[in-house]
């Protein structure tokens, strides 16, 4: 239900280092570090500090909308401590597509209940099959400008433009890039813009590619990152190295990664999972992990009923790796 079978899935100079603060002390993240930038290969705050997200990702919201409540929401911004939501409008498989309107307006409410909570948002465009992201060119014009048109004046979003290409070339993936970004950017400006990679966000690995083609021949434009996905069960030391490599030459958001495998299905590896995080945190590389929901799947963290229920907080509603992560996402 969430992906299909896969093969295997600027420089600056930073002076000053700073985590964001939790939603539980004094200020929250979005009143802490503002207006996120791009400073290098950094996430940077409005002060041009270093900074990295932790958090989660919505399922799809055509599926799992009851799993985003105010609850769930104090839950993610106190209990858990996150900096940040990313919330995921699938375009197909129920999705946008059947209802513009109504899927806009789910992803605005959820967005407003991360900002309201001083969380970030990440406006995720769920593109997934097909996996060419110019066969929803004129369904992602149109949401983005809606979604930035809105947004233009708010300092708590980001915006990722194309979940997981996969089986086109990164040239296209590029084209599509500089054709979505100044739709947003004649909205909103400044706010920071994330790139889908070639083979589901992998940089091309899962399709025998690595970073090298997005060295040579990056997306024109400001104030952009490129996203990189794994699923830690099923994406070993290649997929490590890549986004190694991949962090020491480009600006880098991790935003999907499971401890499964690359369905977020199946036995949890929490030390493959430990040493990504490991790199994150040494490299300040920003993430959400997959999935805010109670999906019957081991990747999602809540056992399977709670979003029926009104308890949210604490580990007795959490399963494995539920428990694992809100960990992480504290430290």
């Amino acid at each position: 239900m969430r992906k299909p079978l896969l093969f295997a899935s600027a420089l600056g100079v930073l002076v000053a280092l700073q985590s964001p603060v939790s939603a539980t002390e004094s200020a929250s993240p979005v009143s802490s570090n503002g207006q996120l930038k791009v400073c290098g290969r950094q996430l940077c705050n409005e002060q041009g500090q270093a900074v990295q997200l932790r958090g989660m990702s919505t399922h799809g919201t055509q599926w799992y909308a009851q799993c985003v409540t105010d609850g769930s929401l104090d839950a993610l911004a106190g209990d858990w401590r996150a900096d940040v939501l990313r919330v995921s409008t699938y375009v197909q498989e129920g999705g946008y597509e059947t209802d513009p309107q109504r899927f806009t307006a789910l992803a605005q409410k959820f967005v407003d209940g991360a900002n309201r909570r001083g969380m970030y948002a990440v406006i995720d465009w769920h593109m997934l099959d097909p996996g060419d992201p110019d066969f929803n060119l004129a369904r992602a014009k149109t949401f983005f400008t809606a979604m930035a048109k809105k947004y233009k004046d708010n300092p708590g979003v980001l915006y990722e433009i194309a979940n997981e290409p996969s089986g086109v070339s990164w040239s296209k993936i590029k084209a599509y890039a500089e054709k979505i970004i100044p739709v947003i950017r004649a909205q909103d400006p400044d706010a920071v813009v994330l790139v889908g990679t070639r083979a589901w966000s992998s940089f091309g690995v899962s399709e025998g590619a690595d970073e090298q083609e997005v060295i040579r021949n990056p997306v024109n434009s400001s104030n952009i990152m490129y996203t990189f996905h794994f699923y830690a069960a099923s994406h070993r030391g290649e997929y490590l190295d890549a986004l190694n490599r991949a962090s020491d030459r480009l600006p880098v958001f991790v935003t999907e990664f499971g401890t499964q495998n690359y369905a977020g299905e199946g036995a949890n590896d929490f030390a493959q999972s430990q040493r990504f995080l490991d790199l994150m945190k040494r490299k300040k590389i920003s993430w959400t992990n997959w999935n805010y929901s109670d999906d019957n799947r081991s990747g999602a963290v809540f056992k399977t009923g709670t979003c029926n229920g009104d308890t949210w907080a604490g580990t007795g509603v959490l399963k494995e790796a539920g428990v694992w992560i809100r960990q992480r996402i504290r430290e």
